[in-house]
């Protein structure tokens, strides 16, 4: 059966080389001796491996062939400055460094701007981050990073939220055998909840069964502050009268709120 065909820049992608890590290995071997026409081989036989990563992207709206040239420049630094000193494969070095290139193109042509100054200190760290990744063999904290792109610890952490990417409120964050769980669902508007909306029509409602002068004495006490004595001096009744009517009316409106 023949492959699926899917051309990118040109390239038919269903013929794109599957290279392993022993040839991976060799030919950087030969570039480091000083074989330049294996740099040429390393990055045709390593382009299927940018297009496992440009998948992850596949939804951001980018053209493809966009994506796919961007990886290739981060294919070609992962080749130029891989170090062959640390026992990791190529393809281990390489990804995180197609992610990062591709990550920044993407945040550069974001409608959402970051200023130039962060954009640095957040490329500084990722490149920071994956260096000291292969050499601690674990993840740095954030002092070791801010130590690395001397920088303030305080400056990274911003850095970094900047340019994390913008996830639209219909994103799916859940989804098993029914429907989807979207973003917008998990967000609540504490300021205008559907309750509080429904609570103050209730109260409307109460204050609306009520005879003139308890509407006046709920108003005036809890709508514009004033104390039963400035209550009961206005309408012209003791302060008794008024806290009377005020609990009969309260009492009335329960029945709605």
């Amino acid at each position: 059966m023949a492959l699926y065909k899917v051309e990118i820049c040109g390239i038919d992608t269903s013929k794109l080389p599957l290279m392993n890590a022993a040839q991976s290995a060799e030919l950087i071997s030969k570039l480091k001796s000083g074989d330049n026409s294996a740099r040429e081989e390393l990055i045709c036989g390593n382009l299927r491996l940018v297009l496992s990563v440009i998948q992850r992207f596949a939804g951001r709206n980018e053209p493809m062939d966009d994506l796919f040239q961007v990886g290739c420049v981060g294919l070609i630094k992962a080749i130029d400055n891989f170090d062959t000193s640390h026992d990791v494969r190529f393809s281990t070095y390489a990804v995180p460094m197609i992610i990062g290139e591709v990550r920044r193109f993407l945040r550069d042509s974001s409608q959402i701007r970051v200023s130039r100054s962060l954009r640095d200190i957040a490329y500084r760290a990722l490149m920071e981050r994956n260096r000291l990744s292969f050499e601690l063999g674990r993840e740095p904290t954030v002092e070791e990073l801010a130590k690395a792109a001397m920088v303030r610890p305080e400056q990274i952490v911003f850095a970094l939220e900047a340019i994390q990417d913008p996830v639209s409120i219909f994103e799916p964050v859940y989804h098993d055998d029914g429907d989807a769980i979207y973003v917008i669902d998990q967000v609540k508007d504490e300021s205008d909840s559907e309750e509080k909306w429904l609570n103050n029509i209730a109260i409307r409602m109460g204050i609306d069964k009520l005879p003139e002068r308890e509407q006046k004495i709920i108003r005036m006490r809890f709508f514009e502050g004033k104390t039963q004595m400035e209550v009961s001096s206005e309408i012209g009744i003791s302060q008794a009268q008024v806290s009377r009517l005020e609990k009969s009316a309260l009492k009335s409106m329960r029945k709605f709120v």
